[in-house]
């Protein structure tokens, strides 16, 4: 069985800070992490591969310097890893990244099937939960999206059982392989990695591919391929401090509904 994972790397979400003179991000001296839900993307899929064997190939997009977050990905269990670096990509959206991912994996595909396509829920610095779906939708496959738990892979039916994470509920699913995964955090607990694969890891020689490597469509690509224009950054006005109501409980009460009532929040029954 053949997994790919897409990952992504995105600036560490603690270290993020908003200029407040330019009102763009600070990039400057922060640290470039793996997105955590891909993490998990990619345990789901060296799981599965130790459970029913095959090989994992970890895909990402993105400046030569996220060579680092794919041999980070080889130290977790990946075998193989690719990068998707050309100036031609930088600026694109959503849109245009999940194109170019999905003709990076149709390359793939020539050499050996992909069977599941596993990518984090989303990205911790976009937050648009797209670029599965985006895959999924160029490559004609199903996708099974806020994955929780997948319950089985039937490599003679081609089929896969997940479970899905509603607002209220879990719904279980089947379909047919090939087929792409969203995954949430709840799905499973990264290990650490072995020393024998941290070693394999910082010798790993990633694979880089360029424009030129893929069948592309020059303009679907980065900002020219990109409908989606980001206008402004800013950061959101600091709200001001609450207002603590004193006194014994039944006091408390009675003056907050007070209050409620002369701003008309509620009203005087």
């Amino acid at each position: 069985m053949h997994l790919a994972v897409c990952l992504k790397q995105v600036p560490d979400a603690t270290e993020v800070k908003i200029d407040p003179k330019t009102n763009t991000l600070v990039r400057e001296g922060v640290p470039a992490i793996i997105n955590p839900y891909d993490l998990h993307a990619l345990e789901e899929a060296v799981a599965l591969k130790e459970k029913y064997g095959g090989k994992v190939t970890v895909i990402t997009m993105g400046p030569p310097m996220a060579v680092e977050s794919l041999k980070k990905a080889v130290s977790y269990g990946a075998d193989e890893a690719i990068l998707l670096s050309d100036r031609a990509f930088a600026g694109s959206d959503t849109l245009a990244t999940s194109y170019i991912l999905a003709q990076a994996i149709k390359k793939v595909n020539e050499k050996e099937q992909v069977d599941i396509i596993l990518c984090g829920k989303q990205a911790i610095d976009g937050d648009t939960a797209q670029v599965g779906p985006g895959i999924a939708a160029r490559l004609g496959v199903p996708q099974l999206t806020f994955v929780m738990k997948v319950d089985a892979v039937d490599q003679e039916t081609g089929e896969i059982q997940v479970q899905r994470k509603l607002e209220a509920v879990r719904e279980v699913v089947r379909a047919k392989l090939p087929t792409l995964l969203t995954v949430e955090k709840s799905i499973n607990t990264i290990r650490y990695a072995s020393l024998p694969n941290l070693i394999r890891g910082a010798g790993y020689e990633v694979k880089v591919w360029g424009k030129g490597d893929l069948d592309l469509d020059e303009t679907q690509l980065g900002l020219k391929g990109s409908p989606t224009k980001v206008s402004r950054i800013f950061a959101p006005p600091q709200r001001p401090g609450g207002e603590v109501i004193e006194g014994p409980p039944e006091v408390a009460v009675k003056n907050l509904v007070d209050k409620l009532i002369t701003r008309d929040i509620i009203a005087n029954c």
